[in-house]
């Protein structure tokens, strides 16, 4: 039985919040593809994995995917960049004989300082007409949607 208060399913798309989340995304996702090339010489996965590797590092391809959201492919070519660039090391991992751990190099280190003042930036950007209160009010309920949909 479908509800009478509730709006023709045409209008609902446009203000359902998967697509509101994913209209933002790729709103903000716009601007970052332009900004890494200019800030930092890096595409946008590969400074993400490059941010992702020195916040959490060392870190094994399936974690890196994990942390920086990409799948195990995405994850897997941006190591490989990153380490042809000479950014990030493969080391053996002491607890897999076939899987390697990612860390960054001294080179990959000096980059990620610029690389996390590109990211404070663009976050400043994307949430600066939000007050100090909202912002932490979201995070907060960012924070609670995260848990709620893992735990499935």
């Amino acid at each position: 039985m479908a509800r009478r208060d509730m709006p023709p399913p045409e209008a609902s798309l446009g203000r359902s919040l998967t697509y509101r989340l994913h209209l933002l995304h790729k709103l903000t996702d716009q601007v970052s593809q332009q900004s890494y090339p200019e800030m930092v010489g890096l595409s946008l996965s590969d400074g993400r994995c490059l941010a992702t590797v020195g916040a959490f590092g060392p870190l094994s391809v399936n974690e890196l995917a994990e942390h920086s959201n990409l799948n195990k492919s995405q994850a897997s070519r941006a190591a490989q960049a990153l380490v042809d660039g000479g950014l990030v090391e493969k080391v053996d991992h002491p607890d897999d004989g076939r899987g390697v751990l990612l860390s960054l190099t001294a080179l990959g280190r000096k980059l990620w300082k610029p690389t996390m003042e590109l990211i404070v930036r663009r976050n400043e950007e994307i949430f600066g007409c939000l007050s100090s209160q909202e912002q932490a009010v979201l995070s907060q309920f960012f924070d609670r949607l995260i848990e709620h949909n893992r735990r499935g």
